[in-house]
């Protein structure tokens, strides 16, 4: 939809095919009994994004069609050993205090240093893996470590790290904020132990940026992308597969439909997960392949009676205590049905009036990472998402985890649903619902995603499978690059 809209300014006649019967993709809605829950994305980071996007599409700016408020604090953080620390939304001096506060003195400025550094990974690879088309030499990427180190004495050897854990164990020094880093890392489905010393960008992000909330839930914000489409006369077709994009003269020439339907055009973008389509995109010789078998989300949704307490914390992580443990469970070489006895759990607590059906309920959301299922495990969990069984072992574990952070959950709760891979699959047609991560750099090109052009001339793609990665601002951004490839042509150098 980014793309649509910036392409119809343009002067484009556009029309969007999707395959189910609403738009957002992952960025989805469910209501019951008054209640309303995210079942994607809970909280925004990056809203300048969106707000370029509005800007660029028309006179209303983004705060005139969602209100926006900020997180703060911008999480609770509770820790194995029973700390807990509260971290002020984008405010390097109040988290430096609150650590040290809550951890121990010292442990602030360890952090504060961390976020220096990461500033300066963040300097190097923002507009490469960002705001600009994929470089023809990503290789260049691919090897250069932006992250800069600090020098480790090991043994006889002068070390720097050059993975996320090694950048907890080497510099934090501490189990507690190596926690606090490695859940920026699993939120987006990395494992820390081989992700590259670079993904200290994505703590940054959330520190430098702050955190949002989309008054309503985030599905406000792509309701809003949506009508900012259909003002500037984009067209929808929903329940509509595209099959095949068709190729006449060596040139993309339209698509085609389920139902035989073909439909002409000058210009396709695809925003199609890897294997959705029979015949993918095709990609340059040598390019770096699409990201697979990435771990997946499982959500639950709570209803709850009674009011949400006075200042409780919008966003609440608890911290697993078996740390080795869940790793092992997402990213071992064990059967994917293996599951963490203690995940790692994000408690969503928005106290938002939109969302419940009076200020006596509460609507809670709790997420975590988990192995994307086999194909034989899908179809159980389909059927744990109507409510035909009692869930699943990680749907318990996580009522658990809760519990730290709500005491009197279980004695509040009205009904529970589970919003799993499944339904990711549904929504987004990624195989197990794997949830792709942002584009990351070093770690020899793993976490970059394929260029937004392809071989086949008038033929793009878009979207989180695609450069620059998943996530709502990068999702965003591909759609700004993708329409500035086509309006501008290849000499486009990226957003300005």
């Amino acid at each position: 939809m980014a793309a649509a809209a910036r392409l119809a300014v343009a002067g484009h006649r556009v029309t969007v095919y999707e395959r189910t019967e609403t738009y957002g993709g992952a960025v989805r809605r469910l209501e019951r009994d008054g209640f309303a829950f995210d079942t994607g994305p809970g909280v925004l980071p990056l809203p300048a994004v969106w707000r370029d996007l509005f800007l660029k599409t028309g006179k209303e700016p983004l705060e005139a069609c969602v209100e926006l408020t900020q997180v703060d604090p911008s999480a609770r953080h509770l820790f194995a050993d029973g700390t807990a620390v509260s971290l002020p939304n984008a405010s390097r001096a109040g988290v430096v205090t609150a650590l040290d506060d809550a951890l121990g003195s010292g442990a602030g400025a360890r952090w504060g240093d961390f976020l220096v550094r990461a500033r300066e990974a963040w300097d190097r690879t923002r507009r490469p893996l960002l705001e600009e088309p994929l470089w023809p030499d990503w290789q260049v990427l691919a090897e250069r470590e932006p992250y800069p180190a600090v020098p480790h004495k090991r043994l006889l050897r002068t070390r720097r790290a050059g993975t996320l854990a090694e950048v907890g164990a080497w510099e934090l020094r501490d189990p507690r904020l190596t926690a606090l880093l490695e859940s920026h890392a699993l939120a987006h489905g990395l494992d820390p132990r081989v992700a590259p010393a670079s993904a200290a960008v994505l703590p940054y992000m959330e520190h430098a940026f702050g955190t949002w909330y989309v008054r309503g839930g985030i599905r406000e914000l792509a309701r809003a992308v949506y009508e900012r489409c259909l003002a500037r006369r984009v067209e929808f077709a929903f329940g509509a597969e595209v099959t095949r994009v068709l190729d006449k003269d060596g040139r993309a020439a339209g698509v085609e439909l389920a139902d035989g339907t073909v439909a002409e055009a000058e210009f396709v973008v695809a925003g199609v997960a890897p294997g959705a389509l029979p015949d993918p995109p095709p990609r340059a010789t040598g390019e770096v392949p699409p990201q697979r078998g990435l771990p997946s989300r499982l959500t639950v949704l709570l209803a709850l009676r009674g009011p949400r307490p006075e200042g409780t914390p919008h966003r609440t992580v608890v911290h697993t205590g078996d740390r080795d443990g869940e790793l092992e469970s997402l990213f071992g070489t064990e059967s994917g049905t293996v599951t963490a006895p203690h995940p790692t759990v994000t408690v969503l607590r928005p106290g938002d009036p939109r969302l419940v059906p009076d200020a006596g309920h509460e609507a809670v959301t709790l997420t975590t990472t988990v192995p994307a299922p086999t194909a034989s495990e899908t179809s159980a969990l389909s059927h744990a998402r109507r409510g035909l069984s009692g869930g699943t072992p990680t749907a318990e574990a996580m009522l658990t985890a809760a519990e730290r952070a709500i005491p009197d959950l279980r004695a509040r709760l009205l009904w529970h649903e589970l919003h799993t891979p499944a339904d990711i699959t549904e929504a987004t047609g990624a195989e197990g619902g794997a949830v792709p991560a942002p584009a990351l750099a070093a770690a020899e090109g793993r976490l970059l995603h394929p260029s937004n052009n392809t071989t086949l001339p008038g033929l793009f793609t878009v979207g989180g499978w695609s450069h620059p990665g998943g996530g709502l601002p990068h999702a965003g951004m591909s759609g700004a690059l993708v329409a500035g490839l086509i309006v501008e042509g290849p000499d486009f150098r990226g957003s300005q």
